[in-house]
């Protein structure tokens, strides 16, 4: 096991792939979101409203996991197990847009295009691999 992401599969983070993210609730329950997300070469970054649960666990609770399939090969995957060693809102919004054209190919425009409820600011969640795991 390593904490690296490898080469092979970084296309997993890269593309607009839907990620499962699991985290804790503070009963100890995991909680699991479908999340995009992005990879700056050495943490992988969720981008959420101070609102959601999952950025109040991450925030309380900052042990993480991510899952990725590919979409051509159900046994081609990537697990990321880490920690969040940053929350910021500095690039939120940015990131928001960026993940809206890479996933939609549309920009994310708040107040127009968004629901009410995802006015609030956007921070970036910032994690760390501690485990990775991987197959195909």
């Amino acid at each position: 096991m390593s904490s690296q992401i490898p080469d092979s599969h970084r296309d997993l983070l890269d593309g607009p792939i839907i990620a499962a993210l699991a985290t804790l609730m503070p009963n100890g329950d995991p909680q699991v979101t479908p999340v995009w997300c992005s990879y700056d070469g050495t943490h992988i970054i969720v981008n959420a409203t101070i609102e959601r649960q999952k950025a109040k666990n991450m925030a309380e609770r900052p042990r993480v996991t991510i899952m990725v399939f590919d979409p051509q090969d159900q046994f081609r995957w990537l697990e990321v197990r880490g920690v969040v060693e940053e929350i910021t809102a500095e690039g939120g919004g940015e990131s928001m847009n960026e993940l809206s054209l890479l996933y939609t190919g549309k920009p994310r425009r708040y107040g127009i295009e968004v629901p009410p409820r995802e006015v609030s600011e956007r921070l970036l969640y910032k994690i760390a691999p501690t485990r990775v795991n991987f197959a195909g």
